[in-house]
């Protein structure tokens, strides 16, 4: 059975304080609130994870992950961050693949295979994000580009390998833009998703992966969206910087 999840990716946002605070109203929020096996995270910035990890104000059911990781186990990468600096600190979730991280710091597929493979081989689990832009969708090749981006970076692994694989799939004209993809949509794209991971691998194999949204989820259309079929929860950004949001969000689940 797949694992529902909401997860907020915090990005570059908020101070020590300010993360200390919005972990903390978010605790209370969700203080009466059973998950019920299902999971929530938030990812700060790296500077501030240590602190949040570590918040006594922390609700117990809020797991606390990594926004990226350098594809080297050490050496000479100034001001980047090695998967071992990241478990070491008991971080156990890493995202990979965020469009902004394909856009601004021009990550390519083969770049983010190896930053996968580095982060299974150290025993992190990997959120990774891949999407298709508004050019993409218009020209009727966001199926493929989607798929060439799972194949590229994913499909190498093994089956026991995809035990540590959350997807993300996030639109990228969807994305802090207000345009949000219909639950429809968002069902065909993750639906098309699992169809290739069972072609490639088992349908036992596909309908095990956790597939979320990310593309201004909010409270107002959260509970849409989860309530398709083939989608897991969200990756959530800007609503997750809102405590009162993204527990709405989380409820939504």
């Amino acid at each position: 059975m797949r694992t529902k999840i909401v997860a907020g990716n915090w990005k570059m946002n908020l101070n020590r304080d300010q993360s200390l605070q919005l972990v903390t109203d978010i605790s209370a929020e969700i203080q009466n609130y059973n998950l019920n096996g299902k999971r929530v995270m938030v990812f700060p910035p790296f500077i501030n994870v240590g602190y949040v990890m570590d918040s006594g104000n922390r609700n117990y059911q809020i797991e606390v992950g990594a926004q990226n990781l350098h594809q080297a186990e050490s050496g000479a990468y100034t001001g980047e961050i090695s998967a071992s600096m990241l478990t070491n600190i008991g971080v156990n979730t890493v995202i990979l693949g965020h469009s902004e991280r394909r856009e601004y710091f021009h990550e390519t597929d083969e770049l983010l295979k190896e930053k996968v493979d580095t982060a299974l081989k150290n025993g992190l689990e990997v959120v990774f994000c891949f999407g298709e832009k508004l050019d993409e969708r218009h020209s009727g090749n966001h199926f493929t580009v989607v798929e060439t981006q799972l194949k590229k970076a994913l499909f190498h692994l093994s089956s026991a390998n995809w035990e540590k694989i959350i997807l993300a799939y996030e639109p990228v004209w969807a994305i802090g833009t207000g345009m949000t993809a219909t639950p429809d949509q968002a069902q065909e794209m993750h639906a098309f998703i699992r169809k290739i991971i069972a072609n490639h691998y088992s349908e036992n194999m596909a309908n095990k992966v956790s597939i979320l949204y990310g593309g201004s989820v909010k409270p107002d259309n959260a509970a849409e969206i989860f309530g398709k079929p083939d989608v897991d929860g969200g990756l959530i950004g800007g609503a997750s910087l809102k405590s009162a949001d993204f527990a709405a969000i989380i409820k939504a689940m």
